[in-house]
């Protein structure tokens, strides 16, 4: 029994590591065929087709070397910091982002490889064809007036904001930082005006009350504006996980600004987004026609001479 055992963890290990493409000589198994799988299946919930998998793993193959061969040097602390910010959006700390993933299958040290993938392609892109960012006024003056009537811009503004954080010492336990996070929303029930406000969050233990910040809505990604946007003056945001603690923004004020608009920066930022996709398709696409990819077969859209 011990024997047949042991034959079939050898057999099980072997399959596992099966190799199922050689990109530039480095291998993809099938184990990590199962763990990305895994991985798209849980952010997305649907479970993707093997081939789209193989092909996404190829591409972060080329992207990794490309990095290599351009000497670019993608730090821990970078992919730890990217790491986090995918916890902080998923509500938890990062070590209980880790452990969670874990739980469902998911390999934490590949799922870091594709964000070192990740970051190392956005720096080569950009870095190889500054062209990207060139977006010139009258570009986008023209996108704004093709837009519809309800598309059209709302015009910016200036955010007066009072960062509160709740501290939670560096390797508290999650259970600390799931305790903070509650205090924060019982502030978060009382905060109904920002000078009121501000004297409940200071009477707080362990509670940073900084000072006041501006920030003009061209300045802040999309995603944050809605936040703001959609948070009442006087009010606070929902609590985030971070490095530090629990954070919170106080939204004091919300003034309408002069100059360039909100919807001008969005048009830019769109305009630039779909540069960088399409020359990013375009480059990979090139690297992979130039690998040497065994087998060939996943050389699919490569001119044959």
């Amino acid at each position: 029994m011990a024997a047949l055992g042991f034959m079939l963890g050898a057999d099980l290990s072997a399959r596992a590591q099966q190799v199922v493409v050689f990109v530039n000589g480095e291998p993809i198994t099938t184990l990590d065929i199962e763990q990305r799988s895994k991985l798209t299946e849980i952010s997305t919930h649907k479970a993707p087709p093997r081939q789209e998998v193989l092909d996404e793993l190829i591409d972060e193959k080329l992207k990794l070397q490309v990095a290599k061969k351009y000497g670019l040097e993608i730090t821990d602390k970078d992919i730890d910091n990217a790491f986090g910010g995918m916890a902080r959006r998923a509500g938890l700390p990062a070590a209980q982002f880790a452990q969670a993933l874990g739980q469902s299958g998911v390999n934490v040290p590949a799922l870091k490889r594709r964000i070192k993938a990740d970051l190392a392609w956005s720096q080569i892109v950009r870095g190889k064809f500054p062209s990207i960012t060139a977006v010139g006024e009258k570009d986008i003056v023209t996108a704004l007036a093709a837009r519809k009537p309800d598309e059209k811009d709302t015009g910016s503004f200036q955010y007066s904001l009072r960062p509160i954080l709740f501290i939670v010492p560096r390797g508290s336990a999650p259970a600390v930082f799931e305790n903070r996070r509650r205090e924060a929303d019982g502030l978060r029930a009382r905060f109904q005006a920002c000078e009121q406000g501000v004297q409940f969050a200071r009477a707080l233990t362990d509670v940073a009350v900084r000072e006041s910040i501006t920030r003009l809505s061209t300045d802040i990604p999309v995603k944050q504006r809605e936040i703001l946007d959609s948070t009442q003056i006087g009010h606070l945001t929902a609590p985030e996980i971070t490095q530090q603690g629990v954070e919170m923004f106080a939204v004091c004020a919300r003034d309408a600004t002069r100059g360039d608009s909100a919807g001008k920066a969005q048009i830019r930022e769109e305009m630039i987004g779909e540069r960088y996709n399409a020359q990013a398709k375009r480059y990979l696409q090139e690297l992979r026609c130039g690998a040497m990819i065994d087998p060939s077969t996943e050389r699919r859209g490569c001119p044959w001479r």
